[in-house]
């Protein structure tokens, strides 16, 4: 597996580039849909592949841990095998869903025990079992275990929980080196960078992520509370530091526009659950604004949801008839909000490429951004 950078834009740090794995080549920019347990929420892998091509999807090692289990997985030949895809899938470590139990788990230095919200019952997680745990999962790439602090914690915390990730990621790098993949092909660990707001910190944790010779590195603990801006300044400081010849995925995050400010500022890789999530509750992504479909403006309006981002023959899914699906509760409402607000977000990435070849990124990206930040 391994990383060729294209294009730098002249103006900005934006690029492009390929991420090379044995289940296929994914062009950076990239957006990520995320599978939790092993699908795309209301999402079949056909319109994965076929309508939205997607070039990589996410599971969750927490989540997919407690269920169906890692004997299940091992036992049909891992995740891909499984879940019938045969593109590339990343796995976060479980770490931010562990952490975001708060009141149900408890962190040592060894790791993190936890409840299981299913049932209650007990596990731990340490840096350790989680690489083994993915290994068995058998995503291309791995994140490395972390703790994900909350986005406003004070400066006292905020730096002993990096440190703590410091450590634990050390512990991780060492287990993957000590052990292969168990299903014929290549797979790589991303170490994470915590530190929250604080420059000095995300300073260090990109300085001591760099000092592991990973095949990529991952921008965590951000769009987690802190403002807007703060996020951008905080994507600045570490990738001034993190290998360029690397790609950088910039965990959890996020609007239309987020990517772009993100891409701007040297970003690769992204995944966020707001495509879906937002679709399923009627919110729409479009070239001209966000839209929530279940406003009656949207009753009568026969146009198709978005004329520059779907394909001639579903220009029959008018704003009309999804306002109708959505608002009777109707399971076909979802799928084609899903799948809409996905190709979006694929469709924006690919198009953020291909500017940044073309040479005038910039100025679309700037034009853009305004008016995906608008709701009609």
């Amino acid at each position: 597996m391994h990383f060729d950078l294209e294009k730098t834009d002249k103006y900005t740090k934006a690029r492009t580039g390929i991420l090379h794995t044995d289940h296929g080549d994914i062009p950076t920019p990239i957006f990520m849909p995320v599978g939790t347990v092993g699908s795309v929420k209301a999402v079949h892998q056909h319109e994965l592949r076929h309508e939205i091509d997607a070039k990589i999807i996410l599971g969750n090692t927490y989540h997919l841990y407690l269920r169906p289990g890692v004997d299940i997985l091992q036992a049909a030949g891992g995740l891909h095998r499984f879940m019938g895809w045969e593109r590339p899938i990343l796995t976060d470590s479980g770490g931010f869903q562990v952490f975001s139990l708060a009141d149900n788990r408890k962190i040592t230095e060894e790791g993190c025990t936890f409840k299981s919200h299913i049932d209650g019952s007990r596990h731990i997680f340490t840096p350790e079992n989680v690489v083994d745990i993915e290994r068995r999962i058998g995503s291309d790439i791995m994140m490395a275990f972390d703790e994900c602090p909350p986005g406003e914690s004070p400066y006292a915390y905020a730096k002993k929980s990096m440190e703590l990730t410091h450590r634990w990621m050390d512990r991780c790098m060492k287990r993957f080196h000590e052990t292969e993949p168990l299903y014929g092909y290549e797979q790589a660990l991303f170490p994470i960078v915590q530190g929250c707001k604080y420059a000095d910190l995300r300073r260090a944790s990109a300085e001591h992520a760099a000092s592991h010779d990973a095949v990529g590195y991952a921008i965590g603990g951000l769009a987690v509370g802190e403002p807007t801006e703060v996020m951008y300044q905080m994507i600045e400081v570490v990738n001034a530091i993190l290998p360029a010849d690397r790609p950088r995925y910039l965990m959890g995050v996020g609007t239309p526009a987020n990517l772009l400010e993100a891409i701007e500022r040297g970003v690769d890789m992204f995944d966020c659950v707001m495509p879906t999530r937002n679709g399923r509750n009627g919110m729409l992504f479009t070239w001209e604004g966000t839209v929530n479909i279940k406003n009656k403006k949207w009753e009568s309006c026969f146009e198709p949801i978005d004329r520059d981002s779907v394909a001639e023959a579903d220009r029959v899914y008018t704003f009309a008839y999804l306002h109708h699906l959505i608002k009777s509760e109707e399971l076909l409402g979802l799928q084609i909000a899903s799948i809409h607000n996905l190709r979006f977000y694929l469709s924006l990435v690919a198009a953020a490429r291909e500017h940044i070849e073309a040479g005038d990124f910039a100025s679309w990206k700037a034009a853009k951004v305004e008016k995906l930040m608008k709701r009609i």
